[in-house]
């Protein structure tokens, strides 16, 4: 697995029979429904600020999309880092062909949020 599915593990432990495709999630949700989870980002390459999630029919493609940006669902989060005083909205940030947290890296109580956002969208 990759950073990106490792992460899209965490915040979607509720759900049974979740597969990963490439960066991609899909989580079944009925015989003809799924959603499909990735890490979007949101105007600048590389920064991954929040997960892309869509409500897929196998017969008729995308029903819904959604974005749920970081900031909505964490705010700014405060780190000892003297750069970053007024703290940072977290975000994944790709070099090359390394990811991971820049600077905050989310906690345990981070994913759960995360997933009861993902959980309402379902």
């Amino acid at each position: 697995m990759s950073f990106f599915t490792d992460e899209l593990m965490k915040c979607t432990e509720g759900f049974e029979n979740r597969k990963c495709i490439g960066n991609a999630m899909y989580i079944p949700l009925g015989e003809n429904n799924r959603l499909k989870l990735f890490f979007t980002t949101l105007g600048y390459a590389d920064h991954y600020e929040g997960v892309s999630i869509s409500a897929v029919d196998k017969n008729n493609g995308v029903i819904d999309r959604n974005t749920i940006k970081f900031a909505d669902v964490w705010g700014r989060k405060q780190v000892s880092n003297p750069n970053f005083r007024e703290g940072i909205i977290p975000y994944i940030w790709k070099d090359g062909n390394q990811a991971q947290w820049y600077v905050y890296k989310p906690t345990p109580r981070d994913m759960e949020l995360l997933s009861e956002q993902i959980n309402d969208y379902a």
